[in-house]
């Protein structure tokens, strides 16, 4: 009963405006005493790990969201096999993995979505992607928020898609239909050994944005609900990142779906709903993958 009311009030509640207020207010330099309370009081409830954390002076964090992206200390996440590895991009749980059926995507128990609708929109677009390879990975509040790569890459395009604002976690994904497809998110397309991958970030309630390391905090203008493509085949140099680099950051958090071409790769047998993940673990291994790490193009 109380998991239906969650979902009903997520109908009705002006989603953006709360999030983005929880945004602004994420990055406000309060003060000490005001702040550093706060901080302790989510690390109690959520049960975060601080001893991971490459700064765990709380008092030193200027915002909240400076907290919640911290860094890692280094060497705490490392990189499982070699090129032909495909690792998770972020510290998360399973939603869900598998093979794509056309069109659709398996969300939860009864629940599916548009590959199409998820990438924005454009068939041309989803079409390397029909009947391939989806893996659908949630954040926690506890989790680590930075995102890396999953595999080496030179960025394609990227999309920002406009959308509503549900919360992503297990109760929503099994009440609200086609709930990925709906979120705002950033699409972004690589070009990898394996071939083109989608990398989609779904914003949620309460998520204050999206931010990538190329174009910095992805939002849109005031006003303007609509689809945004950018285009960077041409860029030079190219946009390219190794597998395990840092790419972007929830500030606040939400879930990462990477998609695949068909055959490109194969996930872990072992990998099933609600498994944990840790950066840098083994998601899936590339198929006919070279000898030799690739380099940008």
């Amino acid at each position: 009963m109380l998991d239906r009311l969650f979902v009903l009030i997520q109908y009705v509640v002006p989603q953006l405006l709360i999030s983005r207020l929880a945004g602004k207010l994420a990055d406000c330099r309060a003060p000490k005493p005001i702040l550093t309370p706060v901080i302790r009081w989510f690390i109690g409830r959520y049960g975060v790990n601080m001893s991971e954390a490459a700064n765990e002076d709380l008092a030193s964090y200027p915002t909240f969201n400076a907290f919640f992206t911290r860094e890692l200390k280094p060497g705490l996440r490392p990189l499982t096999g070699g090129p032909e590895t495909v690792v998770s991009p972020v510290d998360g749980t399973v939603s869900q993995l598998g093979q794509i059926s056309h069109d659709r995507v398996f969300q939860a128990k009864g629940q599916c979505f548009s590959l199409v609708e998820l990438l924005g929109g454009d068939i041309e677009r989803a079409r390397p992607f029909e009947d391939g390879e989806f893996a659908t990975i949630y954040l926690a509040p506890h989790d680590y928020h930075r995102i890396h790569m999953p595999i080496a890459g030179t960025l394609r395009e990227m999309v920002y898609v406009p959308g509503r604002l549900f919360s992503v976690n297990p109760v929503t994904a099994e009440a609200v239909p086609g709930l990925f497809a709906r979120n705002e998110r950033v699409v972004s397309i690589f070009d990898t050994e394996a071939g083109p991958m989608a990398m989609v970030l779904v914003g949620a309630m309460i998520v204050g944005s999206v931010e990538t390391r190329w174009a910095g905090v992805v939002a849109p203008k005031p006003g303007r609900r609509e689809v945004t493509s950018y285009d960077y085949q041409d860029q030079s140099p190219a946009i390219w990142y190794e597998r395990g680099e840092e790419m972007g950051s929830f500030r606040l958090g939400s879930t990462v779906i990477l998609v695949f071409p068909k055959g490109a790769t194969g996930w872990r047998a072992d990998l099933q709903s609600r498994d944990r993940l840790r950066l840098g673990e083994a998601l899936a291994a590339v198929r006919n993958a070279p000898q030799e790490t690739p380099e940008p193009h």
